[in-house]
């Protein structure tokens, strides 16, 4: 008889890669499919950070690297959170993983014990509670609202937690909403995490990827004691389309950041030592084409939610960053197609996979049910096309 861990009971594959795996089935079978499942931009890596990765293959650099990640790269994260964040690291304060997933996932296991508890905003990205509960830990979910931009106050926040509350988690501009916190509203979250002596865990992978000339803040830089108590994870793939490089890092006190190579050490070891060279060129390099895509994304975005808004019983707030929208979907829920009725949004995406060739992310994963996720890292003529044969799939319902 085979017996898994109970640390797996619930644990499923992630509905995101999932939808996406689905989608690309279908479309391999010859369906018509537009994808708005997917997390990563479409455009190309650029090509002096995919030179840079051949030099480093020719140069010989294939080997094991020391399992933090090399010098060369912790000294370009640590020049990047200066020059862009204020923020002064040592190379005993920064660790280099095989993406931001493992970065998050390192820090979990090193900081969570059972009974632990983690403060979680929802909407929330769907694998926080997953590795808070593989560590140990007890995901507590405070559920923001629409009207409020998908942002958790600070009056919300102090009053979930409880003894066992040991961080919170930060996530901005955020995956699924692409809400962002402005540099006044993290620094009065800051203040309630230092009153309860929590540690703030800040995912900041979409930085680079505001619209309407909103500027990401790191909550690291309200205060020193502020940087003290905050862990920030980043990484390169979604600033310079590097997804399938897997290079995350993370920077904080350095006691975490030991444990968090620890575990590392014992599991992964480094990372691919070719994609932190070719990260070495992404943070040092020219930053222009980062300009570029963002000019594009912000097209997109407008096109999306103008076109979401004008159907009926569908609405969507503008996100601030990111490149994904959060579209409120309730009003569907209870009408039915022949002889089902749609009860939630994982019949609603399932509904528009099969009847409209349209793959959305149901926002159940993402701790709620009424809305669906769309990426808008896909072409403008995809977008149109998509949001046209969603009209008329809503339109069809009873």
């Amino acid at each position: 008889m085979i017996k898994l861990s109970g640390r797996l009971s619930g644990l499923e594959e992630s509905v995101t890669l999932a939808i996406t795996a689905k989608a690309r089935a279908l479309k391999a079978e010859g369906k018509d499919i537009i994808g708005f499942g997917a997390g990563e931009p479409d455009f190309d890596t650029p090509e002096n950070i995919k030179e840079a990765a051949i030099k480093a293959i020719r140069g010989g650099h294939t080997k094991y690297t020391p399992v933090g990640g090399i010098n060369e790269l912790k000294d370009a994260i640590i020049g990047k959170f200066e020059r862009d964040n204020r923020l002064r690291y040592s190379r005993e304060e920064v660790i280099v993983s095989c993406g931001g997933k493992h970065s998050i996932f390192n820090l979990f296991q090193a900081i969570l014990d059972p009974g632990d508890e983690v403060i979680i905003p929802a909407p929330y990205w769907v694998s926080y509670p997953v590795m808070v509960m593989l560590g140990g830990g007890t995901p507590k979910v405070v559920h923001t609202r629409e009207s409020e931009g998908f942002r958790m106050t600070p009056e919300a926040f102090e009053a979930h937690i409880t003894r066992n509350t040991r961080a919170v988690v930060i996530n901005s501009p955020s995956n699924p909403t692409g809400a962002a916190y402005t540099a006044g509203e993290l620094e009065k979250l800051a203040e309630v995490a230092l009153r309860h002596k929590l540690l703030i865990i800040s995912d900041e992978i979409y930085e680079k990827l505001t619209y309407d000339g909103f500027l990401s803040s790191s909550i690291a830089s309200v205060s020193d004691e502020v940087k003290k108590n905050t862990v920030v994870l980043n990484g390169v793939s979604k600033t310079y389309s590097m997804t399938g490089w897997r290079i995350g890092y993370a920077a904080g006190p350095k006691e975490i950041v030991k444990a968090m190579t620890n575990i590392q050490s014992q599991s992964t070891s480094n990372p691919a030592s070719i994609s932190q060279w070719a990260a070495v060129e992404a943070i040092s390099g020219p930053q222009g084409t980062i300009e570029a895509m963002k000019v594009e994304f912000e097209k997109r975005r407008n096109a999306m939610v103008d076109g979401l808004n004008a159907i009926p019983g569908v609405s969507a707030i503008r996100p601030q960053g990111a490149f994904y929208v959060f579209a409120n979907i309730s009003k569907s829920l209870g009408k039915r197609v022949g002889e089902k009725t749609l009860k939630g949004s994982v019949d609603i995406a399932n509904y528009l996979l099969d009847s409209a060739g349209i793959a959305v992310v149901p926002g159940e994963p993402f701790g709620d049910d009424s809305f669906v996720r769309l990426s808008y890292a896909i072409s403008m003529k995809n977008i149109v096309d998509g949001v046209r044969r969603i009209n008329e799939a809503i339109g069809r319902l009873k």
